[in-house]
């Protein structure tokens, strides 16, 4: 990996972590206005569900189908996720699936060789971040998402993602401004709606492929170690029921029980509600009772 995209990528990290550790010197000092929170959460929900719809379930898995506009606006808000253009994403997920927890897996942490709890935690931290500094595993875009290379708009999407990048940081400050008419207003609206929101949602992303293939409860035959881990589903939007995805990779839905929260699966539902998602992949009961741990196996 050059050296530039290295740095870019320590910046992406870091940067975030910083802006976090600094609001929370701020927040300890003196209370964050509610102005600043909600942008925050509107920033969180709409750049996050970027990532879990659209560069995940629409683009990678194809489990729904939907106008080009409301396709395009899902590219859109993943990439202000700064999470990598949505090609380059895609493609690495799907590697991901192909070699899952085995060698070929790009953020496996069982890949890494040796046992014990410094192994563990090399496999996690390798998971977590340090995928990003290397690019040993990276998909090949046209192996991996040759789809998405012939869509013109997604590859103008990806080509506009550093544009996309700094939008994410200067629409929260613009909105800061608006609503507060005060420069105060824009920077903390920069710290909170920009640096923070890109922490919690990178780390909660991250979670999904360290935490949730290392620990997490598991009812499904499946080649992995992916796990359902339920205390993130309501941070992830529905990410963290990661043992059902690897076992029914194309289904809409994480949650494939009426108490899994899965906000993903909740928009995508409503979403077909309205007729703006039609062909949604659902799995069958049956299919889910064969492919149980507990059901008889079929060898």
């Amino acid at each position: 990996m050059p050296t530039w995209q290295k740095l870019t990528n320590g910046f992406i990290i870091v940067g975030p972590f910083v802006g976090f550790i600094v609001a929370m010197v701020l927040l300890w000092n003196r209370f964050v206005g509610w102005t600043n929170l909600g942008i925050m959460l509107v920033a969180y929900v709409l750049t996050g569900f970027g990532i879990t719809v659209g560069f995940h379930r629409l683009f990678t898995h194809r489990s729904f189908k939907t106008y080009p506009i409301v396709s395009y606006t899902f590219a859109v808000l993943g990439s202000f996720a700064i999470e990598g253009n949505v090609i380059v994403w895609v493609a690495d997920h799907r590697k991901h699936h192909q070699f899952s927890d085995r060698p070929g897996d790009t953020h496996s942490p069982h890949t890494e060789e040796g046992e014990g709890p410094l192994a563990t935690l090399r496999g996690l931290a390798h998971a977590h971040v340090g995928w990003l500094f290397s690019s040993a595993g990276r998909a090949d875009q046209e192996r991996y998402a040759p789809d998405l290379l012939a869509d013109r708009g997604l590859v103008l999407i990806s080509r506009l993602f550093p544009v996309l990048a700094i939008l994410s940081f200067v629409l929260p400050m613009a909105a800061g401004y608006a609503l507060t008419g005060t420069l105060a207003g824009a920077l903390t609206a920069l710290l909170w709606g920009g640096f923070v929101r890109i922490f919690l949602l990178h780390h909660v992303t991250f979670s999904i492929n360290s935490i949730c293939h290392v620990w997490g409860r598991k009812r499904f035959r499946v080649s992995d170690e992916s796990g359902n881990v339920a205390w993130l589903s309501i941070f992830s939007l529905g990410e963290s029921w990661h043992h059902n995805h690897h076992a029914f990779p194309s289904s809409a839905f994480h949650g494939l029980k009426s108490w899994e929260i899965d906000p993903g699966g909740i928009l995508i539902r409503s979403l077909e509600r309205v007729g703006l998602a039609w062909d949604v992949t659902r799995i069958a009961p049956e299919r889910q009772a064969a492919k149980r741990l507990d059901a008889p196996s079929s060898n």
